[in-house]
């Protein structure tokens, strides 16, 4: 089993673009969207919710009003003043810290886990696909993310599947570290501008820390030809395969706007042909080491 993720080092690079025109390139694939804090793969997959989990994560100080002497120790210690004069936490203001819980004299703060989010586990036309949804201004995203990414483990294991294909959260936050851990490559989407320069190298510099192969793919190419010459240059310095280049074309967005991929929506057109060539140098590349499957040609159509 192979783990390949879509990452960026910023927000609207076209990596959920990208990720849904390859889960129609590859079978026997599970698909996981990892972004949980803006999570979108689904509006291009639609999928159909099989089972709905309820995500637990941070906890909130609740003061028991009739077990508490007001001694104002807890007014004293809370540094984010979520703690009312008459004793009463404000939930919005509370960072969840337990400092107050664990020094109350009295014990008489409780600290009760809450629902952050739910997760998914749904079928679409390309396969069984895990994803989530984080509530409102709700923390935890990096343990939603490593929940969501062993789930996805877990039904290819299940159900046979050789590759998990995720679309990661951008960045180089904790949600990308938890999004990257074990995965067997990446492939950076990158605009030709000079802050997408910056953010590759920033995501490059993770991806060496924890010893993944990195594969660049430079989205828009056509928008700055000198700097994504600059970007390749820089990605080879950096022993990074580029896989590929994909042109600025509005097809993707009246695509998205059908709610399919570039593949569906114009099979024949020039940008659909790029985004098979990338995903060809991608299978082909040694990091993939070719999926490690017996039959290479069935995971490519």
């Amino acid at each position: 089993m192979r783990e390949l993720v879509v990452i960026s080092g910023k927000g609207g690079t076209g990596k959920t673009c990208l990720t849904a025109a390859f889960a129609s390139l590859a079978e026997n694939t599970v698909l996981c969207d990892a972004d949980v804090d803006a999570a979108n793969l689904h509006l291009l997959m639609n999928p159909e919710i099989k089972k709905k989990t309820d995500f637990m994560g941070g906890s909130i100080a609740k003061i028991r009003n009739d077990d508490c002497t007001e001694c104002g120790r807890c007014l004293e210690l809370c540094k984010f003043e979520a703690i009312s004069e008459e004793f009463v936490v404000d939930p919005i203001s509370c960072e969840g810290c337990g400092v107050c819980v664990d020094l109350c004299p009295e014990q008489a703060i409780d600290f009760p886990v809450q629902k952050c989010g739910e997760w998914y586990i749904s079928d679409t036309r390309y396969g069984p696909m895990v994803h989530a949804r984080l509530g409102i201004a709700e923390e935890n995203s990096g343990k939603l993310v490593s929940l969501v990414r062993q789930q996805a483990r877990t039904v290819a294991e299940e159900t046979g599947r050789d590759l998990i294909l995720t679309d990661g959260p951008p960045g180089i936050g904790c949600p990308v570290i938890a999004a990257i851990g074990g995965a067997t490559a990446l492939v950076i989407v990158v605009e030709p501008t000079v802050s997408g320069l910056h953010d590759m190298e920033r995501v490059a510099d993770l991806a060496a820390h924890f010893k993944i192969p990195g594969l660049v793919c430079i989205n828009k190419y056509d928008l700055n030809r000198e700097m994504t010459r600059e970007i390749e240059k820089v990605a080879r310095k950096r022993n990074m395969n580029v896989v590929g280049r994909i042109l600025f074309d509005s097809l993707f967005i009246e695509a998205m706007v059908e709610g399919k991929n570039i593949l569906e929506y114009k099979e024949n057109s020039e940008a659909a042909a790029g985004v098979r060539k990338v995903w060809d140098e991608i299978m082909h590349s040694p990091s993939m080491n070719l999926m490690g499957l017996k039959d290479f040609s069935a995971i490519i159509k």
